[in-house]
């Protein structure tokens, strides 16, 4: 587990998925890792969150937010320094802040707060809310989806993040992804 929060000096592009739960995140970062043939940092919450799931029943609490960034910057550390091309993020700490301050009463540890915004990704890809909602054992809010969109919206905006909006069905979206990833990497 990671010590700390921050990022380890990297050479590569990093590309985040951004946007609330059941939002197309994965798929859509799983379907851009296969395309530019790049590492893809899975989000570390999932399986941390369902193993609690699984063994207590519960969903996450506020004491599981600061082992959950530490796990999800242990990930990111380790793979970017496997490349120097571009690397695909399910998920970031900017994320895991803004669930925190959406979850638990506008609070987030100061710690995360602090990586959150110091780190630094050359793209979000924001994800919109205008796909069906997916139960699963994690997901909790399919009531609050417009609500939780504009959260990270407004993160974005708040903290100057660069971003494109991604919205529509997964060949709309990979499209729309594509082609600022190319323009970031100077592809054609």
């Amino acid at each position: 587990m990671e010590k700390n929060l921050k990022q380890n000096p990297s050479s590569c592009f990093k590309v985040v998925l951004f946007g609330p739960e059941s939002s197309g995140k994965t798929t859509l970062s799983k379907l851009l890792s296969r395309h530019y043939n790049a590492l893809w940092v899975e989000e570390f919450a999932r399986e941390y969150l369902q193993t609690k799931w699984d063994n207590e029943k519960k969903i996450c609490e506020l004491r599981d937010i600061l082992p959950i960034a530490r796990g999800q910057m242990k990930l990111e550390n380790e793979l970017s320094l496997q490349t120097s091309k571009l690397l695909i993020c399910d998920t970031d700490l900017l994320e895991t802040k803004v669930y925190s301050e959406r979850y638990f009463n506008n609070y987030c540890d100061p710690e995360l707060e602090k990586y959150a915004l110091q780190n630094y990704y050359h793209l979000y890809i924001l994800t919109d809310v205008d796909i069906p909602w997916v139960k699963d054992d994690l997901r909790d809010r399919p009531n609050n989806r417009k609500e939780m969109f504009i959260a990270f919206k407004q993160a974005l905006i708040k903290y100057k993040k660069p971003y494109v909006l991604v919205s529509g069905n997964i060949e709309e979206r990979i499209e729309i992804a594509i082609s600022e990833i190319n323009k970031l990497l100077g592809l054609p």
